[in-house]
């Protein structure tokens, strides 16, 4: 029996895959919470001297996706004085599950990408003051931008290697992924032991130190050694 929607579905999200035809279709979108000791930081965590603490993760809609080719427009939002970038490197599944080993989590792993989480600071900063969820704060319309994917066949699982990014030509964050509190292999085991991952979801794994405003007209350059770059103008 064919289903009968009672308007039309809305079109898949999806990112295109570096030299490839067939685009990665989305699921899900994941992200990870201070994991840069110097972004925990300069965000007034206290100091993780003491001991890695576990990794903590929030969400972000499929549909807040801003992906593509070449420069990506991405629209200012409302509600917010103080938009901030945040340079991540992507990991996206390929498959999934529960409960996943750490040292089984990158066969996981089908690509990887250059993304931007961007955050309304300043209704994540109220938000924190009374207790309130700051769902609003990363998950509004898009707040994810990520470049064309690499194919981990390709390029590697990456452990190590540069990550910056730079406004209108001057860097503002410049880091080494090897500066990862947790590496890749274990946020996908820690994050399966929360949910079930799946063949398309992507997982922002976290920003180095450096994170700052944006404003409309911005242009937007960044890269993790390896990927394709990412280019976006704020507008």
């Amino acid at each position: 029996m064919n289903t009968v929607y009672l308007f039309s579905p809305p079109a898949p999200v999806s990112v295109p895959v570096a030299g490839q035809d067939a685009v990665f279709p989305v699921r899900r979108i994941f992200c990870v919470g201070r994991n840069y000791a110097e972004h925990a930081r300069e965000m007034g965590a206290h100091d993780q001297a003491a001991g890695l603490e576990p990794p903590f993760f929030f969400s972000k809609p499929a549909d807040a996706l801003v992906s593509g080719e070449g420069e990506l427009a991405v629209s200012y939002p409302p509600q917010t004085a103080n938009l901030h970038h945040e340079i991540e490197l992507v990991a996206a599944l390929g498959q999934g599950g529960a409960q996943i080993a750490a040292d089984q989590a990158l066969a996981c792993v089908l690509a990887y990408g250059v993304g931007l989480d961007l955050t309304r600071r300043d209704v994540q900063a109220r938000a924190k003051e009374k207790g309130h969820p700051w769902d609003m704060s990363k998950g509004f319309d898009q707040s994810a931008v990520c470049a064309p994917l690499r194919l981990a066949a390709e390029c590697g699982h990456l452990t190590q290697g540069r990550i910056w990014l730079e406004i209108n030509g001057q860097l503002r964050q410049d880091g080494d992924l090897a500066q990862m509190g947790w590496p890749v292999a274990q946020i996908i085991a820690n994050l399966s032991t929360w949910v079930t991952l799946a063949a398309g979801d992507l997982i922002y794994t976290g920003t180095p130190a450096g994170v700052g405003a944006l404003l409309r007209g911005d242009v937007l350059r960044a890269g993790v050694a390896g990927l394709p770059e990412l280019h976006a103008r704020i507008i």
